[in-house]
């Protein structure tokens, strides 16, 4: 790279009106924007023509991942708690807030079962030993991004998730998918991965370097059928970065091929890297100053990029979780 990459150099300007907070009426009724990398041109279309891009030796790959509840409450709701995961039975680890009344040795009741902070880790998150199980579905609710400013209510139950969600993990939706129907799905060629979204995707980039930003790990799975559908495609079209970050991960050997695998990856995605497990990306539009964004300006260039961002915001489309996509060739 020619120059030291800021965080501020993937900076751009947008209306707060643009963010959608809401899901619209139908899954398919998403704007496209077509970014063509050979050409530079950018277009506009609509998601339902997703499929006249997609030829039939192509694949594409989709994240199976199930976003699961994972925001509670303290039985009296004084102290906030994201559970990231349950490393073994009844102990959660998770972020807290506020962090005060979580000390280590302290104690917490959710749904009446007591739970006490055994371990406080370096990055803030407590380990929580529960006495007893505690029914996530019926006591916990979808951690929404920030951006919305709202909490979750029922028809996100449905909308941030996927159709073809099926393996419970996830904190955050894999937003690529959410345009897709189950009709769209089986008329294009396509496999899955599954990587479960954490709570890191919505973590701001901090450094003023991009290099000094420390990425977040998620884990990821790839099965054997899955694998042998990506090697034998003409093209590899993520849905998702979610998707890109699990390909490019697993192609880093060099290859060309890639294998079944399962692990954690935290690779991260910036101008300068060079794309060997996809050619070509459906993705939302994604935050100032984020890896995603970064991400995106890796692929396609950050100078067009900008532009078709720009045009985005003179088009007004609707940007982040529930808005509109971009379909990057």
């Amino acid at each position: 790279m020619d120059k030291e990459l800021l965080t501020e150099d993937f900076n751009y300007d947008l209306p707060e009106e643009l963010i959608a907070s809401m899901p619209k009426k139908d899954r398919c009724g998403s704007r496209m924007m077509v970014i063509d990398r050979s050409s530079g041109e950018i277009s506009c279309r609509r998601f339902e023509d997703f499929k006249d891009y997609i030829g039939k030796d192509d694949i594409c790959v989709l994240n199976d991942t199930k976003v699961v509840p994972s925001r509670f409450f303290n039985d009296d709701g004084k102290i906030e708690i994201i559970r990231l995961e349950e490393p073994e039975s009844n102990v959660w680890k998770c972020l807290v807030r506020p962090g005060k009344k979580m000390r280590v040795g302290n104690i917490i009741n959710i749904a009446g079962v007591n739970g006490t902070v055994e371990k406080i880790l370096p990055d803030g998150e407590r380990m929580i030993r529960f006495a007893n199980p505690i029914d996530i579905e019926e006591h916990g609710e979808l951690a929404l991004p920030h951006y919305m400013k709202r909490d979750a209510d029922p028809v996100d139950k449905k909308r941030y998730q996927t159709v073809y969600a099926k393996n419970p993990g996830a904190i955050a939706a894999p937003t690529a998918g959410l345009h897709f129907t189950s009709e769209l799905i089986e008329a294009i060629p396509h496999t899955f991965i599954t990587l479960h979204v954490g709570v890191g995707t919505f973590q701001p980039v901090r450094s003023d370097r991009i290099v000094d930003h420390k990425m977040h790990s998620e884990k990821y799975y790839l099965s054997e059928s899955s694998a042998l559908a990506i090697n034998s495609a003409k093209r590899k079209i993520a849905v998702g970065t979610t998707v890109t970050r699990v390909l490019e991960h697993l192609s880093l050997d060099k290859t060309g091929k890639i294998k079944s695998s399962s692990g954690e990856t935290n690779i991260f995605i910036y101008p300068g890297h060079r794309f060997l497990g996809i050619d070509a990306l459906l993705t939302n539009f994604h935050l100032p100053k984020s890896t995603l964004f970064m991400l995106v300006c890796a692929l396609a260039g950050t100078d067009l990029m900008k532009e078709a961002y720009r045009r985005a915001v003179l088009e007004k489309f609707s940007f982040f979780s529930y808005g509109d996509c971009c379909l990057i060739i």
